[in-house]
């Protein structure tokens, strides 16, 4: 993990970041303490704090009654530490926060209040991981998703019964749009 050593600006505002030494980590991460709230942590660094077990209480005690100005998340973004444009993600296979993240770099970029929404998502690593495994399952055709299923590798780690509910769901869904057009065409 390099940690950048110079002084970054916030890509989501504009203003600059200061380095905050983690001292249970070591390393410094960058927060937008005088504008938006933003984190940007360098390459590797963010699996460090995305869990509810991890300690973020240096983050909470600075940013704690803090007013922090509203930065525009439809704006494409820099990476503050190597310049490059930076891409939307979704930060889990929930696909309900997305984060800003360097391609080049493999810097991260929240914005402020979404650390705090990536760790409510799940108890624990393995239930992140399995969440992966789940989409993963749910995006094969059907069949391939049965010998999955019938392999048994997968055994406690995906919940079988939602993911037989969510291709029911996804299939009622698929009729629907099916008659949707074609009675709209006539």
């Amino acid at each position: 993990m390099a940690d950048t050593k110079n002084e970054l600006t916030c890509p989501a505002c504009g203003s600059k970041m200061e380095k905050v030494l983690i001292k249970h980590t070591g390393f410094n991460i960058d927060i937008c303490l005088n504008g938006c709230g933003g984190i940007f942590f360098d390459n590797r660094e963010f699996k460090y704090f995305d869990e509810k077990a991890e300690n973020i209480k240096q983050i909470e005690k600075l940013t704690a009654g803090k007013e922090f100005i509203h930065a525009s998340e439809s704006l494409i973004r820099t990476c503050p530490a190597c310049k490059s444009k930076m891409v939307k993600n979704y930060s889990s296979a929930n696909k309900t926060i997305e984060i800003d993240e360097c391609y080049i770099c493999g810097g991260k970029f929240l914005d402020n209040q979404e650390l705090q929404k990536i760790r409510a998502e799940y108890e624990t690593e393995e239930d992140r991981s399995n969440a992966v495994i789940e989409a993963f399952v749910m995006s094969l055709p059907e069949v391939y998703a049965n010998e999955v299923r019938q392999s048994g590798l997968l055994k406690g780690k995906i919940n079988w019964d939602y993911v037989d509910t969510q291709r029911e769901t996804l299939a009622i869904e698929e009729k629907i749009i099916d008659v949707e057009e074609f009675t709209s065409h006539e």
